[in-house]
């Protein structure tokens, strides 16, 4: 369907390409003179005064900052189409109009307005709009001289009373309500200013001097004169089609609007004629053929991003140079559809590119590596580099713009870190190609090697790079210009690291533009489309021929324009991006793992994909760099971690990303180093397996078992012991020398016990502490992991900065903590700055709690040993790099992290750090001690407690930790709750242990599921929690006294508050809700009437509000006649309601058999469907508000006495809409294909596979109930009778207990009835292809099919691979199949044969509903 409909567009391109191609070819071949072109194009008269375009004139004053005129933006030959859009621009200045240039994203609109205000010879004052801009961006900003604070004016203030012309470039991008503020001044020519002054229009300030006011007396009044040329020129995208904020209404009426759309087919075919003369008139036609059906209406509606146009130019000149280069290739660069399109869109853009015979790529091969590399003898800041595209090729040489120090040459032996393969030379050779003629984005997983290429890259031309790291609360301000204070208090602007950079023609590498919110990243568009910024201070940057035509017509000197605050661009400077792939089909911006790749990104660069390494060149670059690694575990890593690259299933993708090629470095140093190390040991600990999903981990079990790696028996005799001996700390097998601090007061010690476990544990971190690795332990709460690292520390005498982070924390607070000192502002030094300038170990708790933005910057701290500090300070690990700049803080060798973190996924529901940055990090996972560590340590926390007594409680927290494991129970019961049970028993030796439990269990006292199934297996290991008083055999033991009398205190009064007699109570018709009392119907924590939390009343009754919960005891109180004639009410309120549904008693109790059944699987579910949401709702930070606390950021503006320099917390509904478009919350989406066929019926009397059906049934509906907003569901069945019986619809949940026991009856008696035959490939196939058309087509989020059905499939042929080849055929959907029933060992052997963690065998009933909760609890959390 996408391919026929683009074809329609490509058929129109199709023969418009046929139309022009001789045209072209006439003008190439001695047609039209170009001089004469020009005439035609463009009837332009400048004789010094007058500017006449077609038939409209305009004289030209003479202009008093001549520097702020635009130059070099008018071309040679101007095409017809920007000649009228120039013409029109000129009717309205004429007419004192402002206009509003909207069009598609491009430097096109930016370029028409510069253009005009060059011929015309007017003042410029630019600004960039972002998320960020506020209104003193545009009005007035406090400035602080000389301890006296003052109003600076803005540039739409300096613009109206210059009488120069204000261009507002992404009006879609600015917060709302903060361009209202120019209103006034657009439509009267009015402004009231912040110092005082009122800005009047030039008509009403003339008639005033005419009236007889004096200009003094005006200027005494502080009345101001707007000049009558100033103007604005906005410029903007539309509104819908793109994403960002729609025109308020009273702005958009103040402008004239024009459609600066891209230029005809024709003028761009001479266009890129002229940009590339040596490249075939027809292939310049197909290429912009294609161009046009990708901007294409058609186009849009299939929901592909348009094709970028404006840089056609630019790829010309690239096949100019090299007319061999695939055209395919090309286009990929430009227009990267395999990273950023699912299946239908790549297969439509690949149906364009064969329509117009661009499917050149496996024709004509890519380049295959860089030569040569040497500075250029006759262009300075240039180097003249040769690639060979052939085996047989002597190679091309052309010129690229290169750094000032000396290029190293290609695969040179002096890169100790950087060991060159096929794939990774191809990729260098091709970039460039790209860096001739612009700058370069590389695409590339986590771990790829993309850091490690961009430094190669840079080495090679010899530019000095510049890193920056960019992060999702990154605002315009922390790219460009920080506001600090001088030694004296006044306020200054200090230049960004990219600004630097642009002036000394750096290489800048933006580190994570996929994280940055796109609203922020636009600000730099027009530096990487014009190589021109306009910065806060007023300062600017202009392209370096540009400032060298400003120089030479207004004959000033370097200094002079330096003066002018005007700076050049070096001409060598360029931007290498890094980033990570984006998420195919997800909106949003700015968020990892969003569809960052919109169509204003894909203007500004050329993107190259670094795919992973095959396996001999991962082996090669492994042995390179590691050359002692064991070449056995080498051949086994890499066969484990390319079957998970190659798996087409989300789960090994998953798991293959945690073993990137860095990470996979990372053991092979280990292994290198500990060769009798297993690697089934370090992979488990790679993929940190003890936390997977347990669909995952035996996804992961099963694939080390297919490539026979398999974990060696621990030994039994291995040694835990850890001894200090002359100086050196012994670690099982590991040693290491003790430090000797130069400060031993941040040594920690801590009350420690040894055991086996945490032993192990650390001396696993010794090997990797020994290696350099920065360590991250990751574990459930109370398991240790402070005591263990604080041990450590203390066992290596190392000092320690402690930092522990909470959503609140930002990259300034990670990093410097500002303050005020008699009025300058003053830096203070973090743990982790105070941490790597001593060689302290830094020490980070609570990683997860901390969004994944912020603590990314510290990726570039672990890789590169880099990071910048918001004072202008730069953290480098390269003591030489010290010596070349006084602000250089050199990290101290000594220095390491180590980060704490609890486990991903439920029930913590934190940040994913481990997913974020885990292969950054050595890891290790720190689990509950096994139950002889955990006895021997209580033994030292207890000494006098029994043992009997330990071992109950070691032998119970272990069942319910294995519970929690499996999904029985949500929380995950710690040794910390153990030892403190312990420690309670130590010091009240004569208090029941049941009552200390208590201590533990008592959160779950309102939770009656949860604590039937502690009481179950609390009794079961000997201790009487919740038991009865009256078993006088236990009464010690739970902590009665001898004479059966508990010790208690009891404060009597008469409050009144007793219950009377049972009653619905009244219906509040305004639905308000009521906590106590006995009056009102649907109430919470009263008495006598229905609801919900009370006492007495007779029945329950759930109002929507807020549970307010009497305690057990209180209701226990209640008489026994109340309890009766409640319980006489509540019968006669049940048999009334079942007679309004239509049901009856009977089937009231048919149904209960069934959710009975699942009541604690559906409660299970439901809490996790309740931490999901609470994660989802949670408050985001609103920045630029005049109340709230004090944002950091904001101090200097603070000091100079803004109003907006707060920030609060707001809810979802008082965010702005995201310019750019946010994530969404969307709904996830499941499928539940259930198998009704009749050998369901016929074989249920034998294993019960048709009751067990019914039970996943009534588990899903009772557990989504209320829940249809987060997980939208449709149930269809799979018979004789065909493959898609509804069931249940996608917008049609059952909303009470007759509709949802209609459905098990329809799943009963279509079973009993139905054909033979069976449809579970078909309806599986069916199912999985209908959830990928709703994904293409927008809706909903993560999506996963279930399929319950026999094994009885190899009697309809159908083969195991078949199924598999169904479950998988779609990436985007999940899908699983549990088998229900099976005679003999069928189930098992289609288990086996079916990819891991994909298929299920539950032949007992309780199990259908635990696999289902690991489905269901795995996928939701996946994207959580």
């Amino acid at each position: 369907m996408h391919h026929q409909t683009l074809c329609k567009a490509a058929a129109v391109a199709a023969r418009r390409m046929r139309s022009i191609v001789g045209a072209v070819l006439l003008g190439r071949d001695g047609g039209m003179p170009d001089a004469a072109h020009v005439v035609k194009l463009l009837n332009t008269v400048n004789t010094g005064d007058t500017v006449k375009i077609g038939g409209i004139s305009r004289r030209l004053k003479t202009s008093r900052n001549p520097e702020l005129v635009p130059v070099g933006h008018v071309p040679y030959s101007v095409p017809q189409t920007v000649a009228r859009h120039l013409q029109w621009i000129l009717q309205k200045d004429l007419l004192g109009q402002d206009v509003f240039l909207i069009g598609a994203p491009g430097p096109l609109r930016r370029s028409v307005a510069m253009q005009y205000l060059e011929l015309t010879g007017r003042e410029v004052e630019y600004v960039a709009l972002s998320r960020d801009t506020t209104e003193t961006d545009l009005k007035q900003r406090r400035e602080i001289r000389s301890g006296t604070a003052f109003y600076v004016d803005q540039c739409a203030v300096r613009a109206a009373t210059e009488g120069r012309v204000l261009v507002l470039e992404g009006l879609e991008k600015v917060e709302r309500n903060v361009l209202p503020v120019l209103n006034n001044l657009l439509e009267n020519r009015e402004m009231q200013l912040e110092d005082g002054r009122f800005l009047m229009s030039p008509v009403r300030y003339d008639k005033l001097l005419r009236d007889h006011h004096t200009k003094d007396e005006l200027d005494s009044r502080k009345i101001v004169r707007v000049s009558e040329d100033f103007r604005v020129f906005a410029l903007g995208l539309p509104v819908p089609k793109y994403k960002g904020n729609p025109l308020d209404p009273p702005l958009r009426s103040r402008f004239q609007a024009r459609d600066v759309s891209r230029l005809p087919f024709e003028e761009q075919a001479e266009l890129l004629s002229a940009a590339g003369p040596d490249v075939a008139a027809e292939k310049v036609s197909r290429l912009l053929s294609l161009a046009s059906t990708l901007c294409s209406q058609e186009s849009s509606a299939l929901g592909l991003p348009d094709f970028p146009v404006d840089q056609l130019p630019s790829a010309l000149r690239v096949l100019n140079v090299f007319p061999t280069l695939s055209s395919q290739q090309l286009v990929q660069r430009l227009y990267p559809y395999q990273s950023m399109l699912g299946k239908e869109g790549r297969a439509a853009v690949e149906g364009v590119l064969g329509r117009f015979q661009l499917l050149d790529g496996h024709r004509q091969p890519a380049p295959i590596a860089v030569v040569g590399v040497v500075p250029s003898a006759d262009n300075e800041g240039h180097a003249d580099v040769t690639l060979r595209l052939a085996d047989d090729d002597e190679g091309v040489t052309f010129q690229v713009p290169a750094g000032t120090k000396e290029p190293r040459p290609p695969n040179s032996s002096s890169s100790p870190t950087f060991v060159g393969t096929a794939s990774h030379a191809r990729l260098l050779a091709e970039m460039m190609q790209s860096h001739m003629v612009g700058d370069v984005c590389l695409i590339g997983a986590r771990g790829c090697g993309k850091s490690a290429v961009a430094r190669e890259f840079a080495e090679m031309l010899g530019y000095s790079a510049e890193l920056v790291m960019l992060y999702q609360d990154m605002t315009a301000r922390d790219l460009l210009q920080q506001r600090y204070t001088l030694p004296n208090g006044d306020t200054a602007w200090r230049a960004s690291p990219l600004v630097s950079a642009a002036r000394e023609g750096k290489l800048l590498v933006l580190d994570g533009i996929h994280r940055v919110d796109l609203g922020t990243l636009a600000v730099l568009s027009r530096l990487l489309h014009d190589r021109e910024l306009s910065l806060y201070d007023g300062s600017r940057l202009l392209r370096w021929d540009r400032y060298q035509t400003l120089k030479e017509q207004l004959r000033l000197s370097d200094r002079q324009l330096q003066e002018r605050s005007i700076f050049p661009v070096h001409p060598s400077f360029r931007v290498l991006a890094l980033a990570e792939p984006p998420l195919v089909g997800a909106g949003g911006s700015g968020a990892s793992g969003q569809q960052w790749l919109n169509p204003e990104l894909l203007t500004m660069f050329f993107y190259h994909s670094v795919t992973p390494l095959a396996k001999a060149e991962e082996i090669s670059l492994i042995q390179g760099l590691i050359p002692n690694v064991p070449p056995q575990s080498v051949q086994q890593l890499l066969l484990l971690s390319h079957s998970l690259r190659d798996a087409s299933d989300p789960t090994g993708q998953s798991l293959a990303s945690s073993l990137s090629t860095r990470q996979l470095l990372r053991i092979c140093r280990r292994l290198s180093a500990y060769p009798e190390e297993s690697v089934a040991h370090a992979v488990n600990k790679a993929c940190l397996s003890r936390f997977l999903p347990s669909l995952a981990r035996a996804s992961l079990q099963k694939s080390l078992a297919d490539c026979s790696i398999r974990d060696t028996a621990d030994p039994g005799e291995r040694d835990h012991s850890c001894t200090v001996k002359d100086g050196v700390l012994t670690i099982g097998s590991v040693s290491a020398p003790i430090f000797n601090p130069n400060e031993t007061m941040k040594v920690p010690d801590v009350l420690f016990y040894d055991n086996a476990q945490h032993i192990a544990v650390m001396e696993d971190m010794l090997k990797d502490f020994l290696l350099g690795e920065h360590l991250l332990l990751i574990g459930n709460q109370g398991v240790g992991k402070n005591k263990v690292v604080d041990r450590f520390l203390h066992l290596l005498n190392r000092p320690r900065e402690y930092l522990q982070l909470h959503r609140d924390t930002t990259v300034q607070a990670l990093t410097l903590q500002p303050s005020v000192r008699d009025g300058v502002i003053v830096y203070e030094d973090s743990p982790l700055v105070k941490a790597v300038k001593l060689g302290h170990i830094l020490v980070i708790d609570e990683a997860d709690k901390a969004p994944t933005n912020v603590t990314c910057i510290l990726k570039t701290l672990v890789e590169s040993g880099e990071m910048i500090l918001a004072d202008g300070r730069r953290i480098v690990s390269d003591p030489l790099e010290a010596q070349r700049s006084p602000n250089i803080i050199t990290m101290h060798p000594d220095f390491r992290m180590m980060v704490l973190a609890n486990r991903p996924g439920f029930p913590f529901l934190g940040n994913d750090f481990f997913g974020a940055l885990g292969d950054i990090f050595s890891c290790h996972a720190v689990d509950n001690p096994k139950p002889q560590s955990e006895l021997a340590m209580l033994k030292q926390y207890g000494p006098d407690v029994p043992d009997t007594t330990l071992q109950k409680l070691v032998a119970a927290f272990g069942e319910l930790r294995s519970m929690a494991d499996e999904g029985t129970i949500t929380y995950p019961y710690s040794t910390r709750e153990v030892v403190n049970i312990v420690k309670h028993l130590q010091r009240f030796p004569d208090e029941g242990l049941a009552n200390v439990v208590r201590n533990v269990f008592d959160f779950e006292s309102y939770n009656k599921d949860t604590r039937e199934v502690l009481i179950e297996a609390l009794h079961k290991h000997g201790i009487p929690f919740g038991a009865e008083e009256k078993n006088k055999g236990w009464r010690k033991i739970i902590g009665w006294e001898e004479d059966g009398r508990p010790v208690q205190i009891t404060i009597e009064r008469d409050g009144g508050q007793d219950v009377t007699s049972p009653k619905h109570g009244k219906i509040d018709p305004q639905n308000e809700p009521h906590v106590g009392g006995n009056q009102w119907a649907g109430g919470t924590g009263g008495r006598d009437t229905a609801g919900l939390g009370g006492k007495g009343g007779p029945y329950r009754l759930d109002a929507g509000h807020t549970v307010h919960q009497i305690s057990q005891a209180e209701k226990d109180a209640v008489p026994d006649e109340i309890r009766k004639a409640a319980r006489e009410m509540a019968e006669k309120a049940f048999k009334e309601r079942l007679k309004e549904i239509d049901m009856s008693e009977y089937d009231a109790a048919t149904y209960g058999r069934f959710s009975k059944a699942v009541r604690r699987q559906v409660a299970s579910l439901r809490s996790i469907l309740d931490s999901l949401q609470a994660r989802g709702t949670e408050r985001r930070w609103l920045k630029n508000q005049a109340v709230g606390e004090l944002d950091d950021a904001k101090i200097i503006d603070g000091l100079a006495g803004e109003r907006a320099v707060y920030k609060r917390r707001g809810e979802a509904e008082d965010l702005p809409e995201e310019p750019g478009g946010g994530p969404q919350q969307r709904p996830k989406r499941l499928r539940l294909l259930v198998d009704v066929s009749g050998s369901m019926y016929r074989f249920n009397g034998l294993d019960g596979r048709l009751e067990r059906s019914m039970e996943a049934v009534c588990l899903l509906m009772e557990a989504l109930r209320r829940y249809e907003h987060t997980v939208r569901y449709d149930i269809v069945g799979h018979s004789g009778d065909g493959y898609d019986i509804p069931l249940v619809g996608a917008d049609r949940a059952p909303e009470d207990d007759k509709a949802r026991l209609k459905v098990l009856q329809t799943m009963r008696a279509h079973a009993q009835f139905c054909r033979s035959g069976d449809h579970t490939l078909e309806g599986t196939r069916a199912s999985v292809r209908a959830l990928a058309r709703e994904e293409e087509e927008g809706e909903e989020g993560e999506r996963f099919v279930v399929v319950l059905s026999d094994a009885n499939l190899e009697r309809y042929g159908v083969r195991p691979e078949r199924l598999a080849r169904a479950l998988t055929s779609e990436p985007q959907v999940s899908a699983f199949v549990i088998f229900i029933g099976s005679l003999g060992d069928q189930a098992e052997r289609l288990r086996r044969a079916l990819p891991a963690g994909r298929s299920f065998v539950a032949m007992d009933t309780e199990q259908i509903p635990q696999i289902l909760q690991q489905i269901f609890t795995s996928a939701m959390l996946s994207d959580a």
